[in-house]
């Protein structure tokens, strides 16, 4: 476990690393508060012990400016004040706990341990996997009944695989958690670690995979066999790996849900169309069909039908309008009902006929025209879960992208020459970025850094080897967000509702719906979501009033607000960022396009 240390007192300072080391933390000191600022800006820590009266930013304000970036991290106050009004005062900038000066270090110890315990998932005193167990308190491992003799860093090693106990963690993030700036190895050093740690704990009788390798990826404890198997239902990293590939299928089962009630609301605006060309369009009839026009404009856009969308939405600016529709507008009107009831029966048979990806699978596109090397990363492809699709050239690869955007692109330069690369820049730009690894034949810093700057994820010089090749497409897919997040989504649309859900639970995300806003302030304060979704036009109220009433509540001034919408007006583009929306998305987008975005602030926020 990672500390970080800010205390001026040099003597003192140095002191507590000596104790906290002692108990195999990996501790980084700041002597001032803007030096601890730009420590946490880089560098993830498990806890922070924070002296109050600092150099150049005092510890209160440093505190209240980490829980203002919405950083969590827990913060144990040191400090000599031992008024209540000290306490008060420090507790309200965000501190966890607060211990006076001078203190027993044991009393200390003792608090970090708590505040550790509390800051990730509920765990025993006592860490225990099997027959191994390892006491924070005394820093004893056992396996069975024998005592483990363990280095400082194999001790840190398993205690972090133990209060982590479902994630792999690669080289890298075993560096960043248990190396300090002063002594980073390389990452060979963390594979000597590796070794000794597994060859002492098979010694104890351990299994010579009780540390396993997750190829490609990193090191995680081995599930035990009775947990990997009791159960035929998807696990949670079943549905990592296979949550791009479900999504399209269960958008398809939700277009095939609401398709009827979709041709419902063309109807109304066919009955709105026969009835301005008799001049007999009343104003009940006509804001019925504006709000179908509406609705379709962004559910259309939603399921990816763009053309029946923009003609959805030019109607509903046509029904905005409080005049009489003259003879021009109501042709106009009747042409825009026909092409849009054209426009339905054609998604719905395109949308039929679309292709579908391999369940369970990545889809990764290979743009290049080298037979022999595509026909071995295919015959790999298949032991990695990946699905390859293949274009030979730019003009079918853009096309490819925007029919089913990919999880990953490999770029084959050697054959794509300077096309490649502006391609490369156009993955990089797009909404989200489409990760993309570069295979060529050039291997200069020059070539490599060119790639770095246009956005490249990978460089490999080719030949290479499939399964390298495949390796690193692994290891660049995207994650994505533990169970825990919750995302809570306003709208008064049905279909909408029940769409958002479809696309995000299968990442994991529990998503809380709400039909009518009048009940919105109740449900947000029982939800506790991690993301606001918000529609711009909602009965009652607005979604841009209840963005602003969020904000102007300390609880949720930093809970991310994205706004899902088909308003594309510049006008109301400005009020929603003004009202303090985090992001905009219209509902034209796709959902490879929304849910990435929805992740991405997730993530920030935490």
């Amino acid at each position: 476990m990672k500390i970080l240390l800010v205390e001026d007192d040099q003597y003192l300072a140095q002191a507590l690393i000596a104790v906290l080391r002692d108990q195999h933390y990996v501790v980084e000191v700041a002597t001032d508060g803007e030096t601890a600022w730009e420590f946490v800006q880089a560098f993830a820590y498990d806890l922070i012990l924070l002296d109050v009266i600092l150099p150049k930013l005092d510890g209160i304000s440093l505190c209240q400016r980490l829980r203002g970036k919405g950083d969590n991290t827990p913060v144990l106050l040191l400090t000599g004040k031992n008024s209540t009004t000290d306490k008060v005062i420090g507790l309200d900038a965000g501190a966890d706990d607060y211990l006076i000066k001078p203190f027993e270090l044991k009393e200390l110890l003792a608090r970090i341990r708590v505040l550790l315990r509390r800051s990730s998932e509920p765990l025993p005193p006592v860490l225990v996997w099997e027959e191994l167990r390892l006491d924070p308190t005394s820093c004893e491992v056992t396996y069975g009944n024998q005592l483990l003799t363990l280095t400082p860093k194999e001790y840190r090693l398993l205690e972090l695989f133990l209060r982590n106990s479902s994630r792999v963690f690669s080289r890298n993030d075993i560096i960043e958690k248990l190396w300090s700036l002063e002594e980073i190895p390389n990452e060979g050093t963390v594979t000597a670690h590796i070794m000794g740690l597994r060859q002492k704990l098979k010694t104890a009788g351990a299994p010579a995979d009780f540390i396993e390798t997750v190829y490609g990826l990193g090191y995680r404890l081995k599930l035990p066999i009775t947990e990997s198997v009791k159960t035929s239902q998807p696990s949670a990293k079943t549905k990592k790996s296979s949550v791009q590939q479900q999504t399209p299928q269960a958008i398809a089962k939700v277009w095939e849900q609401f398709k009827d009630k979709f041709s419902d609301r063309v109807v109304v605006l066919e009955r709105a169309a026969k009835a301005s060309l008799d001049n007999t369009l009343c104003e009940q009839l006509r804001q019925q069909a504006r709000q179908k026009a509406h609705q379709l404009g962004g559910g259309l856009g939603m399921f990816g039908f763009a053309e029946g969308s923009r003609l959805a939405k030019e109607l509903e600016q046509i029904l905005h309008s409080e005049t009489t529709l003259d003879p021009v507008q109501a042709a106009r009107f009747f042409e825009l009902v026909v092409a849009l009831r054209l426009e339905m029966e054609k998604a719905s048979t395109e949308e039929a006929s679309a292709p579908v990806r391999n369940y369970g699978e990545s889809l990764v596109l290979l743009i290049g025209n080298d037979p022999e090397l595509t026909e071995k990363i295919r015959m790999e492809a298949a032991s990695w879960k990946v699905q390859v699709e293949v274009a030979t050239d730019l003009s079918v690869a853009r096309n490819n992208i925007k029919r089913q955007p990919p999880d990953a692109v490999l770029l084959d330069l050697s054959i794509l020459g300077a096309d490649g690369l502006t391609l490369l820049a156009e993955l990089k730009n797009r909404t989200p970025p489409i990760p993309a690894i570069v295979l060529t034949v050039q291997d200069s810093f020059s070539d490599r850094l060119e790639v770095a700057r246009l956005g490249g994820k990978g460089f490999l010089h080719k030949p290479v080897p499939p399964a390298q090749i495949l390796e690193v497409v692994t290891k660049i897919l995207k994650q994505i967000p533990n169970s825990e997040s919750k995302v809570m989504v306003v709208d008064d649309d049905l279909t909408m509702l029940n769409t958002i859900k479809t696309l995000l639970e299968p990442w994991g995300v529990k998503v809380i719906t709400l039909d009518d806003p009048l009940h919105f302030w109740d449900v947000l304060a029982e939800a506790c979501p991690d993301l606001l979704i918000l529609d711009v036009e909602i009965p009652h109220f607005s979604g841009i009033d209840l963005c602003r009433v969020v904000r102007n509540d300390p609880r949720w001034s930093n809970l991310p607000v994205i706004f899902l919408t088909a308003h594309t007006d510049a006008n109301i583009i400005q009020q929603v960022f003004a009202a303090g929306a985090d992001d905009y998305v219209s509902k034209l987008i796709k959902d490879t396009e929304l849910v990435p975005r929805v992740i991405s602030h997730i993530k920030r926020s935490r």
